[in-house]
């Protein structure tokens, strides 16, 4: 898989997860803990796309 590809791939993830944190904050019945791993999932991303862009 291309570098360009596989970035691509890991903002569609990042995007998708950022999409459904924000359907577990609108629930009101909001699991904290599912919340903060779904966070850290987002953000081990973030820096692996960084990793790919510098």
């Amino acid at each position: 898989m291309g570098s360009a590809a596989h970035v691509k791939e890991l903002v569609n993830k990042h995007t998708k997860l950022d999409a459904q944190i924000q359907t577990e904050l609108k629930s009101p019945a909001a699991d904290t803990l599912h919340i903060a791993t779904l966070k850290k999932r987002k953000l081990l991303l973030k820096e692996q796309i960084d990793q790919f862009q510098s």
